[in-house]
């Protein structure tokens, strides 16, 4: 399922983590198998992709505009999305670029 601006890992709501270690804990005590953080350099462009994990994250700092199933989604810190494994994709980050905190997991794993 793909959601965006949506509730937080495991479906607790959207506030943000008070840490990343907290997050991470959170992600790996939902069944996740690793959050990373991930940062992108202003203007980035990333085409249509697919991933081999399912992703839930949230915006920490910056802005992005994230491409799926014909909808395009602006999200600021505070915006949570999720990604199926396999679902084509495209990003693109603003002026400042971004940072966010992704959990992954293989597929299939509730």
């Amino acid at each position: 399922m793909n959601r965006y601006i949506g509730e937080g890992i495991g479906g607790r709501g959207a506030s943000l983590p008070a840490s990343f270690d907290a997050f991470r804990a959170e992600a790996l005590a939902c069944g996740c198998d690793e959050a990373l953080v991930r940062e992108w350099p202003p203007a980035a462009v990333l085409d249509t992709h697919t991933h081999p994990f399912d992703a839930e994250a949230v915006v920490m700092h910056g802005e992005m505009w994230l491409t799926e199933g014909g909808r395009t989604w602006h999200l600021t810190p505070g915006a949570t999305f999720r990604l199926a494994a396999g679902v084509p994709h495209a990003e693109r980050y603003g002026p400042q670029g971004a940072t966010y905190w992704v959990a992954r997991r293989a597929p299939g794993i509730a």
